[in-house]
């Protein structure tokens, strides 16, 4: 191949890579209301996320998207670009695809507000695995060995099955897959971590798409996508850290990381 063909080549690819990580923050939680500005390290933790964030190489941009303003002062503060959203949005999804509604990104990458250790390397391996999935596969994700503090029988830690061709065939709250008989080897469960990739043009598509059955019963929005026959790419990682759901959980992580 011609130097200045493969030059051009790989520079293409580089430029489709290039990605825009939006970052949900609301203050309002039932659990934790205030998460995004509650301190982690004297930080607060939207903060660290999108500090996380920007670490990833394939990031050009980190935008936080709120409806209140504290979260928004304190992002901008801190260096990091804001928008402010409407109020009345059903979940982070939403809210996602009103700021990239106006963008020129191609990939939108969901990081959760509630990452404050989200593995840049995660990101990474999620963009990739979109790029390499094809046009026609509108999502990717990441899912991730279980570590040896986690129990993979807690419904709090999904579960995700994937097809050989890389794709998720299934999330659950329930322990997938089930080892029938013990003697014979099998496929160890899989945790999926709340990292999503988006092709923009497909989100609003996706919120427009109703609520499914199995959405609802196993309460897990990207079975919407599943069920309503469209595809999951899953990239295959380490994740040593999870979100911050209660303030007890933020007081261990402040504990591991004073240590």
């Amino acid at each position: 191949m011609p130097a200045r063909i493969g030059a051009d080549l790989q520079g293409q690819q580089s430029k489709n890579l290039k990605a825009v990580a939006v970052i949900p923050a609301r203050w309002g939680s039932v659990r934790f209301p205030g998460k995004p500005m509650a301190l982690l390290a004297g930080t607060p933790i939207i903060v660290h996320v999108c500090a996380q964030a920007a670490k990833a190489k394939h990031i050009q941009r980190v935008i936080v998207a709120t409806d209140d303003q504290r979260i928004f002062d304190a992002v901008t503060k801190a260096g990091f670009h804001a928008q402010l959203t409407r109020a009345d949005h059903v979940n982070g999804t939403s809210r996602i695809a009103e700021v990239a509604r106006d963008m020129d990104a191609d990939i939108i990458v969901n990081v959760q507000g509630d990452e404050p250790r989200i593995e840049p390397a995660l990101i990474d391996l999620a963009v990739e695995a979109l790029h390499n999935a094809g046009a026609h596969v509108p999502v990717a994700t990441v899912a991730s060995p279980f570590m040896p503090s986690e129990d993979p029988r807690d419904p709090n830690l999904v579960k995700v099955a994937i097809a050989a061709n890389g794709h998720a065939l299934y999330f659950s709250r329930a322990l997938i897959p089930f080892q029938r008989d013990e003697t014979t080897p099998g496929s160890p469960p899989l945790k999926h971590v709340g990292l999503y990739v988006y092709r923009r043009e497909f989100l609003p598509k996706f919120i427009a798409l109703k609520p499914t059955p199995l959405e609802l019963t196993e309460n897990l929005e990207q079975l919407r996508i599943l069920e309503h026959g469209f595809d999951i790419a899953v990239a295959v990682g380490h994740a040593r850290f999870h979100g911050v759901d209660t303030p007890e959980q933020l007081a261990k992580l402040e504990a591991l990381t004073n240590q």
